[in-house]
């Protein structure tokens, strides 16, 4: 809404409306029929931020179908709670308006944060999302250290130490290794383990990528 109460009508129009949907879910686009409570649709709205931006379409059902919203100042006001008191720091949203036929969807945007990492407001701690596909990650204390790594102005450091050499020559021989198994190669404990990854990772030397709701690490140059 503006700041004089007035709704920002879109300058997008029904058949852009329909193209966008069309499309389909993904990294950079979201739908939903109807705006949940303000902690869950929060963590769309991070994990938009933390990853490149996106978009979320409210009137617009999983299976592409617009439904259309039923009142636009309590989707208003629940986006609103979502971004500026359940995200930390608040997102800057952007709302807009589109009248397709008999229906209104709201076009809902959502930059991506130059102050990465996104928190969300949990019962006992923050938790971090980020945009995997069409999906919202919550993502593990290695990924939330990355985020803030590849946004600090300070540049990354780590010594090519013993740890180091008994970590590539694992790489080398088996290709890829978790935190886990790291430390018990190493004999160090998992803080040590999980520190020495991060720097790796934040240098551009090795790789992270999860699979089976597990961290694991392998050297850049090799793709998954």
């Amino acid at each position: 809404m503006l700041p004089n109460g007035e709704i920002k009508i879109s300058e997008m129009s029904s058949s852009d409306l329909r193209n966008l949907i069309q499309t389909g879910e993904g990294t950079y686009l979201e739908f939903k029929k109807t705006t949940p409570s303000p902690d869950k649709i929060a963590r769309e709205i991070a994990a938009f931020a933390n990853t490149g931006g996106g978009t979320i379409l409210i009137g617009v059902d999983d299976y592409k179908n617009v439904t259309g919203i039923s009142g636009y100042f309590e989707e208003e006001y629940v986006l609103h709670k979502a971004a500026y008191s359940h995200c930390v720091p608040a997102v800057p949203i952007q709302i807009e308006l589109v009248h397709y036929g008999q229906h209104d969807v709201m076009v809902v945007r959502v930059p991506e944060s130059d102050k990465k990492p996104i928190y969300n407001k949990g019962k006992k701690k923050r938790l971090v999302f980020v945009r995997e596909a069409d999906e919202s990650i919550l993502v593990s204390d290695e990924q939330v250290q990355i985020l803030k790594y590849k946004n600090s102005e300070n540049g990354v450091t780590f010594e090519y130490g013993k740890n180091e050499q008994m970590l590539f020559r694992f790489l080398n021989e088996y290709g890829e290794i978790t935190v886990l198994r790291f430390s018990q190669v190493a004999n160090i404990t998992s803080f040590r383990a999980s520190k020495i990854l991060v720097n790796l990772v934040s240098a551009g030397i090795l790789n992270l990528f999860r699979r089976s709701d597990t961290d694991y690490y392998s050297f850049a140059n090799v793709s998954k």
